[in-house]
């Protein structure tokens, strides 16, 4: 078993496959202290890393300085109003307006395998895979119950942390803050890594040297957004994408989050991460239960690249469930940037018979088929096919199309209305809003208020109805602006900080019952491009749209950020037309096929518009896809460069028996009288030798050390944005 009680130490010993957790009770008063997180140790009991036999002691020994002792303590769930001033978990607020809170240990329970988090997406696994601790911890004055559940996978450098809190006194108490996890680390010389940007820019790298004070991202936005996403790592400031220690932590959720490392005044350094307390306050009556959204907390000791590949393992066999999970998905064309609003039933299938003839097995209907949607400033809520523009109806069309020997997917913004809609007319406190204060519009529409269920049912049965009325097995799920002016017709004053969690709580449920409902249905999500790139979206998607820049130079930063927590096969990455409709750029279809191969494959142009030659090179690419895509989705991800660093973009793909190998990327600028670029491969086998099957001459052979050591050159650069590709095959022991 993977976690063990130390009863004579009160010590709790968390082993994952390479790392250990250690969380020890301290003192008479059942302190429950953070000891140790990293490497795997052999030691049952490291208590002095605690240094509690030094001042200020613990408040048995020294009670005059118990708010030092609070101050210093490396707490394993910090909280407010007691003397601890480092960033806290827990903050409540009781029937007399008090807030301090104060946790002791009572009880625990170790069983195997890991529970649902109820209402929220999570990680999952067996008895086999993994074991859960539960520590149960009661602030005696308030009657308030916390429990601290932590999950270790097996055979995973991986630890899970979320938190359940109950109220077990007669008067209501009011959660105005309650964080998923909290770590304390030794020292203060460490990095942080985040994934800042912007709509059409999302996920560039930023990585600063930690410092005195609060480092934070965050969002509150009702989303996960596109500026600051749901993830941190913290490593040695030396790391690499080979070595270091990097710990890498990720929530799972989709809505308002909040991370922050401090650099606190003895030298150690404070992470933590939950649900953002901006606008929260959650009202708990007797008996009633918060779950927090899950943590994932990863640790590598070989650099930043072992930690990407352990995320990925993770979250492709113990996050994305359903059929899809393990199942080659279809390579799609959707119609928006081929032609907007502007399109019918004629203009759709001659898409689709192209794209057929070129291999191409899905045809994606995107916004503009319903209601009077003819431009972005009608329509969203009025979930009925516009049989102007689709003649003879949504199931007339998805047969014409089945019948070209391809799947049918659609467009849905369900969380949306428009101010120019029937539903509006019928409902306008439907949206969210503050009684008598104009609500402020985005992209010409408001948010519904999903926390009244009412709302919920009527849009889920509208999408509902559409999905089973022809043979539909794809549905892209789009959210296309913020929450603003707070305000709900549902909710009483006093509860009005739940909106947001509310609100992200009914858009799983409406996810969950699709997937239900459709078990065979292939749900991406997409958020004004990748505003929801969050793992709480992949436990129901098991794709996500990237970003809404689909042009190919600017799509290498965005998919390497990606890549550093969230897997390949969840990026949703097309091929468009050029000039790129979002930056101009001119970039040759070799290239925007190379990028787009680096996710979930498709394209998103109108391919009549292609010549012969273009067409013949669509039908190559959708080949090659076909035949590497088991190994993109499944393999092992090496980044090969810093594109923001080394003026090209390569990464790798490995199978898990190092037998297959796929190298691409891109050189961004061509110069006179320069060497070639040259590429170290890694995690090959050394003691194998590879069979070059494209790239270079098919019979030449190099062992797995020398593509290691010596590398690959790539061809000689004509031209900008120029792509490469390489695939290698084992064909013997050295």
């Amino acid at each position: 078993m993977s976690i063990r009680f130390i009863e004579k130490d009160k010590v709790f010993k968390l082993d994952s496959k390479d790392i250990s957790y250690i969380i020890a009770i301290v003192d008479e008063e059942q302190f429950v202290g953070h000891v140790y997180f990293g490497k795997k140790i052999l030691d049952e009991n490291v208590n002095y890393l605690l240094r509690i036999d030094e001042p200020p002691y613990v408040p048995s020994k020294n009670n005059r300085d118990r708010v030092s002792f609070y101050d210093s303590f490396p707490m394993e769930y910090s909280t407010h109003g007691i003397g601890d001033f480092r960033e806290s978990c827990l903050q409540v607020r009781d029937s007399k307006g008090h807030t301090a809170c104060k946790l002791q240990y009572i009880s625990h329970e170790i069983f195997k395998g890991k529970k649902e988090l109820k209402g929220l997406p999570a990680t999952f696994g067996d008895e086999n895979e993994c074991t859960t601790l539960e520590i149960t911890c009661l602030d005696k004055d308030l009657n308030l119950e916390v429990v601290l559940v932590y999950t270790p996978f097996e055979n995973l450098d991986v630890i899970t942390r979320s938190v359940r809190v109950k109220n077990c006194a007669k008067d209501s108490i009011t959660l105005t803050k309650v964080l998923s996890t909290c770590v304390d680390f030794d020292g203060i010389n460490y990095d942080m890594i985040s994934l800042h940007g912007s709509w059409a820019r999302e996920r560039h790298i930023s990585r600063k040297k930690i410092s005195y004070g609060k480092q934070a991202v965050s969002s509150n936005r009702g989303e996960s957004s596109h500026q600051d996403n749901p993830i941190i790592a913290l490593l040695d400031n030396n790391a690499t994408d080979e070595s270091g220690n990097v710990y890498g932590f990720n929530f799972v959720y989709s809505g308002n989050f909040f991370t922050q490392i401090e650099g606190c005044q003895f030298d150690t350094t404070r992470v933590v991460m939950g649900i953002n307390p901006e606008d929260f306050a959650w009202v708990l009556e007797e008996g009633q239960e918060f779950i927090t959204p899950e943590v994932v907390m990863v640790y590598s000791n070989e650099g930043i690249g072992k930690m990407t590949r352990t995320f990925h393992d993770l979250y492709r066999n113990n996050l994305i469930r359903g059929k899809y999970k393990d199942k080659k998905r279809p390579i799609l064309i959707n119609n928006w940037e081929a032609t907007y609003f502007d399109f019918n039933t004629e203009k759709l299938i001659s898409i689709a018979k192209e794209a057929s003839s070129l291999g191409i097995e899905m045809l994606v209907m995107d916004d503009g088929w319903f209601g009077k949607r003819n431009a972005d400033n009608s329509s969203l809520g009025d979930w009925v096919v516009n049989e102007e523009k689709i003649q003879g109806g949504l199931k007339n069309l998805v047969d014409e199309v089945n019948k070209l020997g391809m799947e049918f997917g659609i467009w849905f913004e369900p969380e949306m209305i428009s101010a120019n809609s029937d539903l509006f007319r019928e409902h306008q406190d439907w949206c969210i809003h503050i009684e008598g204060r104009e609500p402020a519009l985005c992209r010409e529409q408001y948010v519904l208020d999903l926390s009244r269920q009412e709302v919920v049912d009527y849009i889920y049965e509208s999408v509902k109805k559409v999905l089973s009325s022809a043979n539909i097995t794809y549905v892209k799920w789009d959210m296309n602006r913020q929450l603003t002016d707070l305000g709900s017709m549902n909710i009483t004053p006093e509860r009005h900080g739940e909106l947001f969690h509310r609100y992200m709580l009914a858009v799983y449920e409406m996810m969950n019952r699709l997937t239900t409902d459709f078990p065979d249905l292939l749900l991406e999500n997409c958020s004004g491009g990748g505003a929801r790139f969050d793992a709480g979206m992949l436990y129901y998607c098991p794709q996500i749209w990237c970003s809404d820049d689909t042009d190919a130079h600017e799509r290498t930063f965005i998919q390497y950020g990606t890549s550093f927590f969230y897997p390949i096969s969840a990026v949703g990455s097309h091929v468009s037309a050029v000039p790129n409709h979002q930056t101009g750029r001119i970039t040759s279809l070799e290239t925007r096929g190379t990028v787009a191969m680096a996710g979930s494959f498709g394209y998103e142009l109108d391919l009549n518009q292609l010549d012969q030659n273009e067409k013949e090179k669509v039908a190559e690419q959708v080949k090659a896809y076909k035949e590497y895509q088991e190994l993109i989705y499944g393999g092992k991800y090496y980044r090969l460069s810093n594109p923001k660093k080394d003026d090209l973009a390569a990464w790798e793909f490995i199978s898990e028996d190092c037998s297959k190998i796929l190298v691409q990327g891109v050189a961004f600028r061509a110069a006179s009288n320069v060497l070639r670029h040259r590429i170290k491969l890694l995690g090959v086998d050394a003691t194998a030798i590879y069979r070059f099957v494209k790239g270079r001459q098919k019979e030449e052979k190099l062992s797995g050390k020398a593509l290691m050591t010596g590398g690959i050159l790539i061809p000689a650069i004509k031209g900008d944005d120029v792509a490469f590709e390489f695939y290698l095959e084992k064909i013997e022991e050295c």
